[in-house]
């Protein structure tokens, strides 16, 4: 039975599967060795495992409880472990960073070190797939609001954002969920970068990737100053 009361059972239900999970799914059944860096509660994974992928598969995060889901497959590896702490050499193929989680490294130094980190993961010639918010699109302008959703038993859940902070390119906000499962609502903090592109790029040189490609849709279509996203294919050079 899934246990509600906790928040991390709720991110499955709050992300529904969409088009960038298709995006990063594809490039998964395609590469023998994957390390899913932020895994979070490991379906990318999962549903390659279920799609017939039979190579390596390992999925990193630092959060327990998401980890403790993602581990309901053993067929998988699980490390509990943040970025900057992967002790992989030349281990993998491809490694992907989906859901935006670049942009949780708010720091340069914590940055730099999560991408040295990744790119020494991979073989000569991997690749290193990820996404950010494009900052001109300024998503952050739509996040304070609310809304009711529900879990796949059918029960009501209250979720609200609220943007605390704008400082430069770092965005503080809040995500709280209300339901009968607690007895108070139960907040999170949140803190993200949005990196222009010509900035995102300095770091990648700067951690020995080269930039192979990117696009500014789910659809491949090109990155412009309108688009919504910085989807980027980084390779080890």
């Amino acid at each position: 039975m899934t246990d509600w009361a906790h928040p991390a059972t709720w991110y499955d239900v709050l992300n529904p599967w969409g088009p960038s999970d298709d995006f990063y799914l594809d490039l998964v059944m395609s590469a023998g060795r994957v390390l899913d860096v932020g895994c979070g509660t490991g379906r990318l994974l999962h549903r390659a495992r279920d799609g017939g992928h039979r190579g390596r598969l390992c999925g990193l995060d630092p959060d327990p409880a998401m980890l403790g889901q993602a581990r309901s497959r053993t067929d998988i590896e699980w490390v509990m472990a943040d970025a900057a702490s992967a002790a992989s050499d030349r281990e993998f193929d491809l490694a992907v960073m989906a859901s935006h989680a670049l942009q949780v490294f708010v720091g340069d130094d914590e940055l730099r070190r999560s991408l040295r980190a990744i790119r020494a993961a991979l073989a000569d010639g991997g690749r290193f797939a990820f996404e950010t918010r494009h900052p001109q699109a300024r998503a952050w302008e739509g996040w304070n609001t609310s809304f009711d959703t529900r879990d796949r038993d059918g029960d009501l859940v209250r979720v609200g954002y609220q943007v605390q902070d704008v400082t430069g390119d770092v965005v503080r906000f809040t995500e709280t969920l209300s339901g009968t499962w607690w007895d108070q609502p139960q907040v999170e903090h949140g803190v993200l970068r949005f990196l222009a592109p010509d900035r995102l790029t300095t770091f990648l040189l700067d951690a020995g990737f080269v930039v192979e490609r990117q696009f500014g849709d789910w659809n491949s279509g090109p990155l412009t100053d309108t688009s919504d996203e910085i989807i980027t294919i980084a390779r080890r050079q």
